[in-house]
């Protein structure tokens, strides 16, 4: 089984991954660990400690408002291995026993894409940019101009955007690619990345998009579209990175993943020490949440796991929505067509780390990019995660994270939710269909354009 190592090292060694993450070899960083394969393509990750913010705070709790030290003396360092499947209990007690230094081992689970029911599509990309009212937040100068878009997903091909009259560029310089991937970053075979860079582009069309391929990892055994947790690790690693180095006074970011993990038999067991989606501990889980902290606006799709048309590939029999999907500090995304009714296959609540999950319906099932073949729809909550994503960025034009932070965007989009259902949350809608009128509202009641 695939597996996840934090180790606490000396603060030299971690402050020289910390500076320099990608010239630091596994084993001056690790040593040896008997019984575990170390995948040395992985360069090794800084992460961050948690620490609460209010003094009186569980200070094993990561519930509540934390800040997160990256000081080589308080940081820890991850890497990643494979035990075999019928050695992992007994070869991760002796680990534990033996290395003092070993923070937690945790699962590395499968993360892949997320196909829906066939249907016939519902509309196109030009509904959906009137249901969002683009031609209003264009004429208020609100088009995503040099905001940042991360697509964490399989890669953009550049050259098959500008259908929707979006001609976004892809940043080379901030982009990312895991070990393996070959091509450049915009040069990637048009599918479900190229179709979120699209989607992004029907209310952002002058964002830059950075092109973070994480689902085209390349490790033996993979299948079509799929990759690794701890790929998506790294990349936050470098989004923070990125973020860092942008003017305070005008930082934004907005980070969109189309992607899930869709089986238990992927992760350790729930309340199992290392487990992905039921612990905020789990490492991606604690990454999300550092970099949302420092500013970014994360988003991630709910899911195509709900009860009227679910995927074949889902594998609970409850609460679908787990892991990083579920976050409470990011916006978990449902999908609704442009009737604004919800789809049969986006996935209901209660999520896993946070019970009101998702937090809002987007847009889907459309014509737009063609990016998944001529004639067939944007679809599934991975189509309504970019369209979202598109909002916020547009937003970020004008009010960086500087003026208002994620958590007041959040609440924003929260309050200001189309609610079908006259309950203020349902676990189908969560608080309801996004509404940018009511968005632009709240945000012009803070501060005049």
């Amino acid at each position: 089984m695939r597996i996840l190592i934090q180790i606490r090292q000396t603060p030299d060694v971690t402050a020289a991954v910390i500076d320099e993450p990608y010239k630091q070899s596994v084993p001056a960083v690790v040593g040896d660990l008997p019984g575990v394969l170390m995948d040395e393509s992985y360069s090794p990750v800084a992460m961050p400690r948690p620490l609460r913010k209010d003094a009186g705070g569980d200070p094993l709790s990561l519930r509540g408002p934390l800040t997160f030290s990256w000081e080589p003396e308080e940081a820890s360092v991850l890497v990643r291995g494979e035990v075999a499947d019928d050695e992992l209990g007994p070869r991760l007690a002796v680990l534990a026993a033996n290395r003092p230094d070993i923070v937690g081992v945790f699962a590395d689970p499968v993360i892949s894409t997320m196909p829906c029911c066939d249907g016939d599509p519902i509309g196109t990309w030009e509904d959906v940019a009137d249901l969002l009212h683009v031609s209003e937040l264009q004429k208020q100068g609100l088009e995503g101009t040099s905001v940042p878009v991360a697509v964490v997903d399989t890669g953009i091909k550049a050259a098959h955007l500008g259908s929707s009259g979006a001609v976004l560029p892809v940043d080379r310089n901030r982009s990312w690619s895991p070990a393996g991937v070959g091509q450049r970053p915009g040069e990637h075979e048009v599918g479900h990345g190229t179709m979120c860079a699209f989607d992004i582009g029907i209310v952002a069309p002058k964002a830059e998009l950075l092109d973070i391929p994480v689902l085209l990892s390349n490790r033996e055994g993979r299948t079509l579209m799929e990759g690794l947790t701890s790929d998506a690790i790294a990349a936050y690693s470098h989004l923070r990175r990125v973020f860092d180095m942008m003017p305070h006074s005008s930082r934004a970011l907005v980070v969109n993943n189309s992607w899930g993990c869709y089986s238990p038999q992927w992760d350790f067991a729930p309340g199992q020490p290392g487990n992905y989606s039921d612990s905020l501990a789990h490492p991606f889980n604690v990454a999300v949440a550092a970099l949302e902290s420092a500013g970014a606006d994360i988003l991630f799709a709910a899911g195509n796991c709900g009860r009227d048309c679910p995927s074949p590939k889902c594998a609970y029999d409850r609460q679908p929505i787990g892991g990083a999907n579920s976050h409470p500090q990011v916006l978990s995304i449902a999908g609704a067509d442009v009737k604004g009714q919800r789809v049969g296959y986006s996935s209901q609540g209660p999520g896993r780390l946070d019970r009101r999950k998702p937090d809002v319906c987007s847009y889907t099932h459309f014509l737009g990019s063609q990016a998944l073949g001529a004639g067939k729809p944007d679809n599934g909550t991975s189509a309504a995660c970019p369209v979202a994503a598109g909002v916020v960025a547009a937003l970020r034009t004008a009010w960086p994270s500087s003026q208002v932070s994620p958590e007041q965007m959040r609440q924003m989009i929260q309050r200001a939710a189309s609610d079908p259902t006259g309950s203020g949350f349902s676990d189908d809608y969560g608080y309801g269909v996004i509404n940018v009128r009511g968005i632009l509202d709240s945000l012009q009641r803070r501060r005049p354009i």
